[in-house]
C-alpha cells in the first residue's frame, strides 16, 4: 500500500514513570515516536527533553542511540501511505517544531485518558496524542476517537500496520547497520560484475575489428 513507509517506534525505557503507566494502562511498550526511515535517524515525539527528569517534557527529536533509549524493549512497525500523505504529516510535525518552545508535556492528559475525561490544554500534547494530532489529515489512519484519548495500543493495533521488529533498540540498530553493510556489498558486487562484462566485451569488440 502507498509509495512511502512511515515507522512507528514504541518503546518501554523501564523508568518508574513507564512502570506506572503500564500499570494503569495494563499494556506494555507505552511509548510511541514517529520516523520516515527504517533507521529511525529522525524520531519524533513527546517526552522527556533531560532524561534524567521526567516532569520537563515537550517537542523532542529522540536520539535512539543514547544510553538512555538504547537498552529499551520496543516494537518497530511500519505503515505504507502515499506521497501526498506523508507530506501531510510532515507539514504537521514541522509546525509543531517552529512553536516547540511553547510546548510542554500534557501530563493531566495522561490522567484524562485514565479517567476519560477529555483534558485538552493549549499548546500541550503526550506521545500518542501527538502522533494521532499528526496524523488527523490521513483518512486510513483514524483512531475513531479524540486524538486525547488515543492510546500507544490504539496506534499500535490499527490495521495495515506492520511489525518490523521486536527486541531491544540496541539490536535494532545493529541489524540496520548490518543491512546496509550488506547492500552495499551486494551493490558493490553487481558494479564488478557489470564492469567486468563491460570489459570482456570491449575485448571481443577489439578482436573483430583487428580481424
Amino acid at each position: 500500500m502507498g509509495e512511502n513507509r512511515i515507522y512507528f517506534l514504541f518503546t518501554d525505557t523501564g523508568t518508574y514513570l513507564s512502570r506506572l503507566i503500564n500499570y494503569c494502562t495494563k499494556q506494555p511498550l507505552n511509548h510511541v515516536s514517529l520516523a520516515f526511515e527504517p533507521d529511525l535517524q529522525e524520531v519524533y515525539s513527546f517526552g522527556r527533553k533531560k532524561p534524567r527528569n521526567p516532569f520537563i517534557g515537550g517537542f523532542v527529536k529522540e536520539d535512539i542511540r543514547s544510553d538512555f533509549l538504547k537498552n529499551s524493549a520496543c516494537a518497530v512497525y511500519s505503515y505504507g501511505l502515499s506521497e501526498t500523505d506523508t507530506n501531510k504529516i510532515k507539514e504537521k510535525i514541522e509546525e509543531i517544531e517552529l512553536r516547540k518552545s511553547n510546548y510542554k508535556y500534557n501530563f493531566l492528559g495522561l490522567i484524562g485518558v485514565l479517567l476519560q475525561v477529555e483534558i485538552n490544554r493549549e499548546d500541550a500534547l503526550f506521545c500518542s496524542q501527538f502522533v494521532a494530532t499528526v496524523l488527523q489529515d490521513v483518512e486510513s489512519l483514524e483512531f475513531k476517537k479524540p486524538t486525547c484519548f488515543t492510546t500507544p495500543a490504539d496506534i499500535r493495533n490499527h490495521e495495515g500496520l506492520e511489525l518490523v521488529y521486536q527486541g531491544t533498540l540496541g539490536n535494532y540498530q545493529e541489524s540496520q547497520r548490518d543491512l546496509i553493510t550488506q547492500r552495499r556489498l551486494v551493490k558493490g558486487e553487481a558494479q564488478l560484475t557489470k564492469q567486468s562484462f563491460i570489459f570482456l566485451l570491449s575485448k571481443k569488440v577489439k578482436r573483430l575489428v583487428i580481424k
